[in-house]
């Protein structure tokens, strides 16, 4: 694995961003949870040169708000076929896969994840997808996976104490 070319990071929603639960109440209303530390982590890569992809086989409005919320501009929903998606936007980005790191926690996301530098799934993931990715995360979806993983990336590209002090930075004279 060359952490060093990650200079995209995919991420799946459901199970990933979310613990995977979808909540309907008797309006009709969804609800998802997300994880503030996720956000943060997400906000991170702001100082960095890798950016941030979210693909994802439901629409969600939801998931739309939470991706602007955290300056997430390549959201891709209702995607049936994440691998065509990725290859277009590898194509735009002028981007290959060795600079792919891709978070998912099902099979829907393992065409893209078998291709990319470096996958991951969360803890709470199915045994028999964990035994075919690179990294099996500590956390579950939705509590704090997606921060674990952006994390282990900045620490493994050398470039998270430089990062973690530009954000503060920013905080600082904001």
């Amino acid at each position: 694995m060359n952490w060093k070319n990650i200079k995209l990071l995919i991420l799946d929603n459901d199970g990933v961003l979310t613990d995977g639960s979808i909540i309907y109440d008797n309006l009709g209303n969804e609800w998802k949870m997300f994880s503030a530390k996720d956000g943060l982590g997400i906000k991170l890569l702001e100082f960095t040169d890798i950016q941030i992809a979210v693909i994802t086989g439901k629409t969600s409005q939801l998931l739309a708000k939470r991706c602007a919320e955290l300056g997430i501009k390549k959201l891709y929903q209702g995607i049936r076929n994440k691998l065509k998606t990725t290859r277009n936007l590898l194509r735009e980005l002028e981007l290959d896969w060795e600079n792919v790191a891709y978070l998912g926690d099902d099979w829907n996301d393992f065409p893209v994840m078998k291709r990319s530098a470096i996958s991951a799934v969360t803890n709470d993931s199915f045994p028999d997808l964990k035994k075919k990715v690179d990294i099996i995360l500590q956390n579950k979806g939705g509590e704090n996976a997606v921060r674990e993983f952006i994390e282990m990336i900045l620490k493994k590209k050398g470039i998270y104490e430089e990062t973690l002090a530009k954000f503060i930075d920013h905080l600082e004279h904001i």
